[in-house]
């Protein structure tokens, strides 16, 4: 099968402007993927299933990856502008001073596809697609036009991460009830305190629940 850098450079051949970028495994399978730029998504995806020396004909696995935000500390080189004594007299000179600076880098949502060639008896093929940011811009072009087993992974995906999939032929919730409300798999989510409305409550659940409603009684016979 190509190396990842072959399969780039045959993406870019074949679809203009795709801007296919390398991401590095850096593990002992060394298993390097492709990240896609989502508005030439779809146009690859078919360019790897239809290519004759590529194949890639299945898709075994899609599932999500939710990046939050993070803060990064950063040194950097200011000038400033200082007033000095030089031989008895105030001087304006100009010294460079190294700073630690801090900035914040959005984070994203990322959907990655696991692809495999039955025809040709290779594979896996990775690639994947990231969110513009993980609250307002969390649209991704679905694949299922490409790959039909598509369909229910990235419902999943859409569930539990909320990645909103445009083209989708069926998009809604697959795990939770219509009702439920936030994405469990992502990393800031917190359960809710509230298991009225949970649909199989056991164990753990009836628990916390019970202590839920202790609460509850406790409030009111204090009012």
């Amino acid at each position: 099968m190509k190396t990842v850098e072959e399969i780039k450079a045959a993406i870019e051949a074949a679809v203009p402007g795709a801007g296919v970028e390398i991401v590095s495994n850096p593990s002992v399978s060394a298993q390097h993927s492709l990240r896609l730029k989502p508005g030439c998504a779809v146009a690859v995806a078919t360019f790897l299933r239809d290519d004759g020396d590529l194949s890639l004909d299945y898709l075994s696995n899609a599932t999500g990856v939710d990046w939050p935000d993070k803060e990064v500390a950063e040194k950097v080189k200011v000038t400033h502008t200082v007033t000095k004594t030089v031989d008895g007299r105030e001087q304006q000179v100009e010294e460079t001073v190294e700073e630690t600076r801090k900035r914040v880098v959005p984070g994203c949502i990322e959907a990655v596809y696991h692809l495999y060639s039955v025809a040709k008896g290779h594979g896996p093929v990775v690639i994947r697609m990231k969110t513009a940011n993980r609250r307002t811009q969390v649209e991704l072009p679905s694949l299922t036009p490409v790959w039909r087993s598509a369909e229910f992974q990235e419902r999943e995906i859409f569930d539990l991460f909320g990645i909103v999939f445009t083209g989708h032929p069926d998009l809604r919730r697959l795990l939770m009830w219509v009702e439920f409300k936030d994405h469990p798999m992502r990393r800031d989510y917190r359960e809710p305190d509230d298991f009225e409305y949970e649909p199989t409550a056991h164990d753990e659940v009836l628990k916390r629940a019970g202590e839920h409603r202790s609460r509850e009684q406790g409030h009111g016979n204090r009012e």
